[in-house]
């Protein structure tokens, strides 16, 4: 039997997605997804799809059978929210204007967004490149960090996500994209996630969290000695949100083995956890950080590797060198998405309305004993389900349930590591709308309790 590994993404194969699926699509939404399948591969996670999608406006997207949804999910691009008009109209206005930038030119939306980038980032940011996606950039922050030290080992987590690149996957721990690959790039050493949760070194049992999977992290930096960059994710997506001295402790001890600090932001940069930066809530600052996702404002791809002073180190090489990274159009949609989330105080939002939710979802848990715990940062949310919660069996089967009962009542999240409710709604969602998502959680949650009791 073929394993199907529980990562950040909900698993696309399975015997509860083809029930709903026969429940809930018609014959039209079938035929399509049967020609999608026909010509693209298929992998876990995507292919095949779980539905059609026909519009997405503001928080929400519409399938081709006309239902409308709450995305909790948006791939994390919708911190604006989907076909938002200013960015949208910055983008019709540009076509107009430039819609290519060739090699070896520059324009002035692109030198626009660099400076804007580097005016929110802290005043210790001061360069940065830019790239058609998440993936890219992240090579191109270990390739300047090999530069920079002179080194080309890492440390990062297990169970992270960096992208689907060789390189990145190297890097990354998620099962799903690096067993049966072969051999990975040398020198990319792992530590276990900082998750309290679960913590592998028992800190539960010991009272609470008292840092020793940072204290590991040090260890691994003294004795490898020769470190280019711990690479990681300030909140991992799941999410795990560590205490502040989690990367204060390894902020010090990169300082002192010679090592960079690059944070990959990709998935929750631009306010969604309360901060422009994620890491802005930790009171540490990296060498390196990546952004992307929804920086092309949910319609074009578009990341950027920020850097500190001091980095601009590799002026004979190419770190980057992408066809599209000073493109007109992704510029433009990056440009607008900024100035919208600044206009319209979304990460203060995000901040106000995060806090509102994880308070009621602590509440929830109290009511319900399929909830083994709730975390979040701003509107980075997650909801662990569990069999039991003193052995905190992951309830995956019932995770999944509820996953699709609340998709029948409109409301759309992913599962990740197979049981936790990942919620990530768009930046400008109100206090009214998160209380219609949270009514449809709970009422999904009772039902497939009711249905374990009977």
């Amino acid at each position: 039997m073929v394993k199907l590994h529980k990562s950040e993404g909900d698993i696309n194969l399975s015997l509860a997605r083809e029930k709903w699926q026969k429940e809930n699509l018609d014959d039209a939404t079938v035929s399509l997804l049967e020609e999608d399948s026909r010509y693209f591969l298929k992998q876990s996670l995507s292919t095949p799809c779980l539905n059609a999608m026909k519009t997405c406006d503001g928080i929400y997207i519409e399938d081709s059978q006309g239902r409308r949804y709450m995305d909790f999910h948006g791939n994390n691009v919708h911190q604006v929210g989907f076909a938002n008009p200013e960015v949208i109209e910055a983008v019709k206005n540009q076509l107009d204007e430039l819609s290519f930038c060739t090699r070896r030119y520059t324009n002035r939306v692109a030198v626009d967004l660099a400076k804007k980038l580097i005016q929110i980032a802290p005043d210790n940011f001061d360069k940065l490149l830019l790239c058609p996606g998440g993936t890219g950039a992240i090579g191109m922050a270990l390739k300047l960090a090999r530069v920079a030290t002179g080194r080309h080992k890492t440390i990062s987590m297990w169970d992270s996500f960096h992208g689907a690149s060789l390189d990145a996957i190297s890097i990354g721990g998620e099962a799903i994209f690096r067993q049966d690959m072969g051999p990975m790039m040398p020198g990319t050493e792992h530590a276990p996630p900082p998750d309290e949760y679960r913590c592998i070194f028992g800190c539960a049992d010991r009272g609470g969290c008292d840092m020793t999977c940072a204290k590991y992290v040090e260890y691994m930096l003294e004795k490898e000695g020769d470190v280019a960059a711990v690479i990681a994710e300030p909140i991992r997506s799941t999410p795990y949100i560590p205490k502040p001295e989690y990367w204060q402790i390894i902020r010090k001890a990169c300082d002192k083995h010679g090592a960079l600090l690059i944070f990959d932001e990709v998935p929750h940069c631009l306010g969604r956890t309360g901060k422009m930066f994620t890491f802005e809530n930790f009171n540490v600052e990296p060498d390196m950080v990546v952004i992307g996702k929804g920086l092309g404002g949910g319609i074009f791809p578009l990341a950027a590797l920020v850097v500190r002073k001091g980095l601009d180190l590799a002026e004979t090489l190419a770190l980057g060198h992408y066809t599209h990274e000073k493109s007109p159009i992704g510029c433009a949609a990056a440009l607008a998405t900024i100035n919208y989330i600044e206009k319209n105080k979304l990460a203060e939002n995000a901040r106000t309305i995060g806090y509102y939710a994880l308070s009621q979802l602590k509440k929830m848990q109290e009511r319900h004993p399929l909830i083994g715990d709730v975390r979040g940062l701003g509107l980075f949310l997650g909801v662990e389900l569990v069999k039991d919660q003193i052995t905190k069996e992951r309830a995956i089967d019932e995770a999944e349930a509820v996953m699709y009962a609340a998709l029948s009542r409109g409301l759309s999240f992913k599962i990740t590591m197979g049981n936790i409710l990942t919620l990530t709604p768009a930046l400008i969602i109100t206090r009214e709308q998160m209380d219609t998502a949270l009514d449809i959680i709970e009422e999904s949650i009772a039902e497939i309790e009711l249905k374990i009791t009977q």
